[in-house]
């Protein structure tokens, strides 16, 4: 591996705090994406039902990146919504609220 994935870089949003982090999330989302009957498409997954838990788990390391000092735990998340003609996903911040912890509570 060498060097660094410009073209991550290009897209990755101002607000992240952890390019590697970053960098790193979207390549799992990205290689987890869902295929036509809403499995996870890739071969670790073994057809998984998507969302994937390693798609789950992309998405604290994404949110987790944007801000500093944040944790899986505290930090706001994101979601990747697959592309519809099969490119790069696109990214949104998804609610700032964890429903999970605000059960747990």
């Amino acid at each position: 591996m060498s060097g660094v994935n410009t073209e991550r870089a290009e897209d990755r949003p101002a607000e992240v705090t952890d390019p590697l982090l970053w960098d790193l999330s979207a390549a799992v989302a990205d290689a987890h994406q869902p295929d036509a009957t809403r499995r996870c498409a890739s071969p670790s997954c073994a057809g998984a039902a998507w969302p994937c838990a390693a798609w789950d788990t992309a998405q604290v390391g994404l949110g987790a990146a944007r801000t500093p000092g944040a944790t899986a735990a505290s930090g706001p998340r994101t979601e990747v919504r697959p592309a519809a003609d099969g490119d790069r996903p696109d990214v949104a911040p998804a609610a700032t609220t964890d429903d999970r912890l605000a059960t747990a509570a």
